[in-house]
């Protein structure tokens, strides 16, 4: 069975960082395409980043380019979102996402079929 614990949400000021962590059962991250989603108020929910399980590629949305960075640690069974320079528009709830589908991992929500409980993450001063 797929399990995906979302933490590390939170608030913090424009220009800070948080590292969010998706905790997954054992031997996800060897056999699943793993990604992150956030969804605002109002707004659909949207890719942010993803990584290929087979060769560790990885997507990222254009406006998190340059700021955010997607990892595994595959003995923690984790995969890591970490945010830098973060602006009030990353204000959205993130969730954690696991696919094995596809060879290399996309940014759209409908290749997904296993999803967390997601986290909040806000960004105010």
């Amino acid at each position: 069975q797929v399990q995906l614990v979302e933490s590390g949400g939170g608030l913090v000021q424009p220009g800070g960082s948080l590292r969010l962590s998706c905790a997954a059962s054992p031997f996800i991250l060897d056999y699943y395409n793993l990604g992150w989603f956030r969804q605002a108020p109002g707004k659909e929910r949207e890719g942010v980043s993803c990584i290929s399980s087979n060769d560790g590629s990885t997507f990222y949305a254009d406006s998190v380019k340059g700021r955010f960075t997607i990892s595994r640690d595959y003995a923690k069974n984790t995969v890591y979102l970490q945010m830098n320079n973060l602006k009030p528009e990353d204000t959205a709830v993130y969730y954690c996402a696991a696919e094995n589908r596809n060879l290399f991992c996309s940014g759209s929500r409908n290749e997904y079929n296993y999803w967390g409980q997601g986290t909040q993450v806000t960004v105010s001063s």
